[in-house]
């Protein structure tokens, strides 16, 4: 007599139903997200500083005078109004400028890049002159330059 072999049944699982219902909450969760930026999403509380702010001036504008001997650029005479110190060329002015830019982010000087510089030539003022000292205050990244009436 022959045994009949029992058969093994095979054991699944339906996957389909749990794929739709892994898709169904992907879509959900796709949806109620709301993406934020890197700064809204991570709020910190930085610590207070203990050294002391800038000291900026008000916003009277910082004027240069500019005088001219001669056709060189050596003859070129030039005052900055005020407690400033003796600057002789453009270069001097634009360093002098560029060492006191006060940006809020550690650079401790006396003016903003937008505070008011006011150029103002003399009769016998060079066209070359004014315009590099012009340059000279651009070179040091100051936006707000006037270019003002000649004096006598």
């Amino acid at each position: 007599m022959r045994k009949k072999g029992l058969t093994k049944g095979v054991i699944g699982l339906n996957l389909t139903s749990m794929i739709d219902v892994v898709f169904l909450l992907l879509i959900y969760f796709m949806v109620a997200t709301e993406f934020k930026t890197s700064e809204a999403a991570f709020a910190m509380d930085l610590p207070e500083r203990v050294q002391q702010g800038a000291i900026l001036l008000d916003d009277e504008p910082l004027i240069i005078l500019v005088d001219s001997a001669g056709d060189s650029q050596s003859n070129l005479r030039l005052n900055v109004l005020g407690p400033w110190g003796d600057m002789q060329t453009p270069e001097e002015l634009r360093a002098f400028l560029y060492k006191n830019i006060a940006d809020g982010f550690g650079r401790q000087g006396l003016f903003t890049i937008n505070h008011p510089i006011v150029i103002r030539p003399t009769n016998d003022a060079h066209w070359e002159h004014v315009l590099a000292v012009y340059n000279a205050v651009a070179h040091a990244t100051y936006t707000n330059v006037t270019l003002d009436e000649p004096v006598q």
